[in-house]
């Protein structure tokens, strides 16, 4: 059993720092509201630290999930920050779907102070995160990874180290890209289905034991066609991701030419309030549409 801090209790880091606690571990937890800090320890036990520093400190690992690069620079680095307070040999996780850029920048900043950095950003959504079985992909040192995996295995349904650091954060970005264009389709076969006076569930049931069946249809069918979308990860959070995998791909040479207009469509979903709506709110999109 290890000494953990894990840093950002949000949808995600509530849940997958409960099971590092169910597991036996050690936990100190960090938020930046601290009553959500507070409700962590209430449920689970442990601490609560009021600084990334402070929870950070004497750990073997320090795990985040916070919202975007800037959010993870600040639990990083400064006087407050999780590095000035780790101790040599200490490993930090990080959970966030981040750019490789700030990836590497944050590699560099730990191996500066004698720490190591394992990119490990998650796939699964919030129900992945309370079942405890997320796909988590990896980037950093081998060593470091061997170390860690076994922490993450609380939380983990698959582990794997990808390459290097930022291995992790471009294979997230490959999710995406293929989530985004799954989901697109999902909905115009759905919203085709209604327009031609089929029943969804009929539909689905026969298509979904075929070549067209997958995560998305037979976990958000159903909430597609009775308009809800409060299942699932936000289009705010998915266009930030999409925008990550678009910078990337200028940067590398990729085409994305479908995964740049689903981001368009996105912009439609959240100027109609669907901001925090699940990313299956493409379909609210089409049925405006017509």
């Amino acid at each position: 059993m290890a000494k953990v801090a894990f840093l950002g209790l949000g949808v995600m880091g509530f849940p997958m720092a409960g099971h590092l606690a169910a597991k036996g571990h050690e936990v100190t937890v960090y938020n930046r509201t601290a009553a959500k800090a507070e409700a962590w320890v209430k449920r689970h036990g442990g601490q609560w630290a009021a600084t990334p520093a402070d929870a950070a400190r004497d750990c073997d690992f320090v795990m985040a999930c916070v919202g975007n690069d800037d959010d993870l620079r600040a639990v990083c680095l400064g006087d407050q920050g999780a590095f000035s307070g780790m101790k040599p040999g200490a490993i930090f996780v990080d959970h966030t779907t981040v750019s490789a850029k700030v990836t590497r920048e944050m590699a560099a900043a730990a191996d500066e102070r004698g720490l190591a950095f394992v990119d490990a950003p998650v796939s699964g959504g919030q129900a992945g995160a309370e079942n405890g079985q997320l796909s988590v992909m990896c980037g950093g040192d081998a060593t470091a990874y061997g170390a860690a995996e076994p922490v993450m295995a609380a939380y983990a349904k698959i582990c794997r180290r990808l390459g290097d650091s930022g291995a992790g954060q471009v294979t997230k970005m490959c999710n995406q890209i293929a989530i985004a264009g799954l989901v697109q389709g999902l909905s115009e076969a759905l919203h085709f289905a209604e327009k031609a006076g089929l029943s969804i569930s009929d539909v689905v049931e026969v298509i979904s034991q075929g070549a067209a069946g997958s995560w998305q249809m037979q976990n958000r069918y159903q909430t597609m066609e009775a308009d809800r979308f409060d299942f699932g990860f936000a289009v705010d959070l998915m266009r930030k991701d999409l925008g990550i995998c678009l910078a990337t791909a200028n940067e590398t040479g990729a085409s994305l030419p479908v995964t740049a207009l689903v981001d368009q469509f996105y912009k439609d979903v959240q100027k109609m309030g669907g901001g925090r709506w699940d990313t299956s709110s493409l379909i609210a999109r089409l049925r405006k549409l017509g």
